[in-house]
């Protein structure tokens, strides 16, 4: 389990948010600048909160008046917005980049996973929208971590595209079984990926709902 309740003063607003993650997919949903983006770098260990508390499972990652657990050691997986692939790798060597010494993880399983065995020695420039999401998030599922953050992984896709990588996280997190913390304001898109879905403006949580598939996000 996750559990975060933390504070941070930012320059419009005070983010102040508290919840707990199990083995699901929690959508924060919300417009930009509501704060979303730096819980996910809170819990990464990118930014350091002004007071409270991260714990995942038995780790504690951040405790006010102690030194932070470093990032290296947080076993997180993050998929940001713009994928962050090293342009000089090979798809292949983006992955193997984030495959861990003696790992039991194979590459060619975790590209067959996704389906994207066949573009092994393409770059990055050579790879559409769709494709590039696909090796990121292969990359971060590698490092196997014990909890996935992803910043609005789907934001620069066309509809259809979007769709099918929609399908693809639901697949893929039946299968890793680990919490996935994902980042939208897009309101069809929580509702389609969302077991639980918290909602914030402001810094604040506004609203909690839970049940994937249900249409239960008013507009905002």
């Amino acid at each position: 389990m996750l559990t975060v309740a933390i504070q941070k003063q930012l320059p419009d607003f005070l983010l102040d948010i508290e919840f707990c993650l199990n083995d699901e997919i929690v959508v924060l949903f919300g417009p930009s600048g509501s704060g979303k983006t730096t819980i996910l770098n809170s819990i990464a260990g990118l930014i350091t909160p002004d007071s409270g508390r991260i714990q995942l499972g038995d780790s504690c990652f951040y405790e006010q008046g102690k030194k932070p657990l470093p990032v290296q050691k947080r076993n997180v997986g993050y998929l940001f917005q713009d994928y962050a692939l090293f342009p000089h790798m090979t798809v292949e060597q983006n992955i193997r980049y984030g495959l861990k010494p003696g790992s039991g993880l194979h590459l060619a399983s975790l590209l067959a996973t996704v389906g994207i065995d066949h573009l092994v020695q393409k770059y990055p420039h050579q790879l559409s929208g769709g494709q590039k999401q696909r090796v990121a998030l292969v990359r971060a599922l590698a490092t196997e971590p014990d909890i996935l953050l992803l910043d609005e992984p789907l934001s620069a896709l066309d509809a259809d595209t979007r769709r099918e990588c929609q399908d693809e996280l639901l697949r893929l997190h039946e299968r890793w079984k680990i919490p996935f913390l994902l980042v939208t304001h897009d309101r069809d898109e929580a509702n389609k990926l969302a077991d639980v879905i918290l909602t914030l403006d402001n810094g604040k949580l506004i609203q909690q709902n839970k049940s994937r598939g249900a249409k239960l996000i008013p507009s905002l």
